[in-house]
């Protein structure tokens, strides 16, 4: 088995967006719309502008991980003096590639990316099976996140 890693291309898009619903079902999401277009004119727009911005995994040619930052932008803060922050999503590994240090290799070239995007911290809303990977790595857990709904 010969791993190599990559940007995800447009060419690749219809199989990242399949690999991220099976994410969302995995993790549990309600599937109550039909996704694939949202998520495809998202990836297409921020793809398109750098905003978005992910490495796959591939064996051979078959795509058997992902990853993705969205930059997003807000007023600077002392500990991100640069108001750019990586929201990190799209972790996912094939099933039969799991434990293998796939996701570990794709977390690190997406933080990576942020780094030469001059962003100033990585943010991720984890999975219970993600937690693990991302406290190894350095994640701290932030007990301050609230999200409202609507």
């Amino acid at each position: 088995m010969d791993i190599t890693y990559r940007k995800l291309s447009a060419k690749e898009l219809d199989t990242f967006i399949s690999m991220r619903i099976n994410q969302l079902r995995e993790e549990g999401a309600k599937e109550d719309i039909d996704l694939r277009p949202a998520l495809k004119d998202y990836y297409q727009r921020h793809m398109a502008d750098e905003t978005f911005i992910s490495w796959i995994a591939l064996d051979n040619e078959k795509i058997i991980g992902t990853s993705g930052i969205s930059i997003v932008e807000k007023p600077p803060y002392f500990s991100c003096p640069s108001g750019k922050i990586a929201l990190l999503s799209s972790m996912f590994t094939d099933m039969s590639y799991r434990r293998q240090g796939i996701a570990k290799k794709l977390l690190s070239l997406v933080v990576d990316e942020a780094r030469k995007q001059g962003c100033g911290t990585v943010q991720i809303t984890a999975s219970d099976m993600g937690v693990l990977l991302y406290t190894d790595f350095g994640f701290v857990k932030n007990n301050n996140f609230m999200q409202f709904k609507l």
